[in-house]
């Protein structure tokens, strides 16, 4: 099956494999719910709302995503993102994480993720495994996804704040 499809097919389907996925849970709801009497039919409708957040979460993770191939390769393990670049590279502790940004200056853009400590890693938002800081970032308490992937995508000229602790903000 995989000498069937052309690379760039196949890598599109892969791509788009979670918004399919969820489009299932919502399609297999909605018959389960059609189908149904009583509470077995709220719940398949139920469980079609839950599909339908997971399409929304989908797309957003779609959105965070760039053409990756850049410098360097991110990893995150138990709480520890690690980043390890031809020219610098860095480790933090995402439960000592204290600010985000966004800074467009570079090429490609770089998140620039600051700790208690004050240390910074640098990470370009192309970078090998950088698709994990979506769910990085989505934890963060507060943090506005959407407004995040509008900068993402819409390029700033200058570096952005995207996110810091409450506790970081009252003291500056």
């Amino acid at each position: 099956m995989d000498n069937m499809l052309r690379p760039a097919v196949r890598a599109a389907l892969w791509q788009w494999r979670e918004v399919a996925f969820a489009a299932l849970v919502v399609l297999l709801g909605l018959w389960w719910g059609a189908n149904s009497f009583g509470f077995v039919s709220w719940l398949g409708f139920g469980f079609a709302g839950f599909g339908a957040s997971l399409i929304l979460v989908a797309v957003q993770r779609l959105r965070f995503g760039i053409a990756s191939g850049g410098a360097g390769l991110l990893e995150v393990d138990e709480r520890r993102l690690s980043y390890f670049g031809p020219l610098s590279g860095g480790m933090i502790d995402l439960d000592d994480l204290v600010r985000v940004d966004l800074d467009p200056t570079g090429k490609p853009a770089h998140w620039v993720l600051t700790d208690l400590a004050g240390q910074t890693v640098h990470i370009p938002v192309d970078a090998a495994g950088a698709e994990a800081l979506f769910d990085v970032f989505a934890a963060l308490p507060g943090i506005r996804t959407e407004r995040m992937l509008e900068l993402l995508r819409g390029h700033p000229r200058e570096r952005v704040l995207i996110w810091q602790t409450a506790a970081r903000a009252r003291l500056h």
